[in-house]
């Protein structure tokens, strides 16, 4: 995969037009976020389907918190049907700084998602499910099936131990919430373990272990990580204590950050992040830097999915990301 994230913070017809962007420079798959302070990722993803042609497309990543796990299936199998089975379904356990703001950050973990696109793959095979666990449904069914049905490709999104090796197991991909070298080579190492765990037999070269890292390309290295500042301020301030070690970063500091995003200073929580967070957490600087960052990522990662910010020049950014991309797989 050579994948994009697209950020609805944008309105839908800019989303569109740089989906139409990336799929010119060899992207081939677009992963439309999922904030409930930005713009629906279903509608702008509509929108991206009419737009493009062959790309694949789906959140990055939805979560089972804001919407009933039964209607998110529903709303990836209809962006199936739409694009004419180009779907892909990403999900994860969402940002805590900004489920906070809903009252549902507690409530994340690994038991919500795996039961989501559990029940999601049953749906898209016209089944129909009662489910009484993280979520409850009765007798739940889709009144239509998917181009694709129940073979959907599922990504899960996260960072933690558990939930890797959780997709590992049981999911067709992870999207690592990861920019460094050596995160993604500890990601490797628990993806190995779930597969090692799967009871059917499966192909270990099948599954995609996705660097989605936080991206920001340009000529210009200091605009480039200007432009990474806030992106990386939502991932440092949802960083596990393990992580932050590992980097050296301070929890106390990421801690104020995210205390500062859910009160929507957002200033405030983009001039806390420090030269070391924007090193662990971002891939930013010139093209050249870019491209051998990428390519210390796909040592351990099967693919990269290049990340908001993108750069301080969107248009730019994506035809200097498809091409940094392009040139780390060669």
């Amino acid at each position: 995969m050579r994948g994009i994230e697209l950020t609805p913070e944008h309105p839908v017809d800019r989303v569109a037009d740089l989906a139409a962007s990336a799929e010119e420079h060899g992207f081939d798959t677009v992963f439309g976020s999922c904030h409930y302070n930005n713009r629906d990722p279903f509608a702008a993803l509509t929108r991206v389907a009419g737009a493009t042609e062959t790309v694949r497309l789906g959140p990055g990543v939805a979560n089972p918190f804001e919407t009933h796990p039964v209607r998110l299936a529903g709303q990836v199998a209809t962006l199936d049907e739409l694009s004419g089975g180009r779907a892909v379904f990403g999900v994860g356990p969402g940002d805590p700084s900004t489920l906070r703001n809903l009252g549902v950050a507690d409530e994340r973990g690994l038991r919500p998602v795996l039961e989501s696109f559990e029940v999601a793959r049953d749906l898209w095979a016209g089944e129909r499910v009662d489910h009484d666990g993280a979520f409850e449904a009765t007798a739940a069914g889709l009144n239509f099936e998917p181009p694709q049905g129940a073979s959907i490709p599922v990504y899960v999104g996260g960072e933690g131990p558990h939930m890797c090796r959780m997709a590992g197991k049981r999911a067709d991909g992870l999207l690592f919430n990861g920019s460094h070298p050596e995160d993604l080579a500890w990601a490797r190492e628990r993806v190995d373990e779930g597969i090692d765990q799967r009871e059917e037999e499966v192909d270990a070269e099948a599954f995609d272990l996705a660097a989605f890292a936080a991206v920001s390309v340009s000529e210009d290295t200091d605009a480039a990580r200007e432009a990474a500042r806030p992106p990386v301020a939502f991932i440092a301030s949802g960083a596990a204590p393990p992580v932050l070690d590992r980097h050296g970063v301070d929890a106390e500091t990421t801690e104020r950050i995210g205390e500062h995003i859910s009160a929507g200073e957002f200033s405030a929580a983009f001039e806390a992040v420090t030269p070391a967070m924007l090193e662990a957490f971002a891939v930013a600087g010139d093209p050249d830097t870019v491209t051998e960052r990428f390519g210390a990522l796909l040592d351990h990662a099967d693919s990269v999915v290049v990340g908001s910010p993108l750069g301080p020049d969107l248009d730019l950014a994506v035809e200097l990301a498809g091409r940094a991309l392009a040139d780390a797989h060669d």
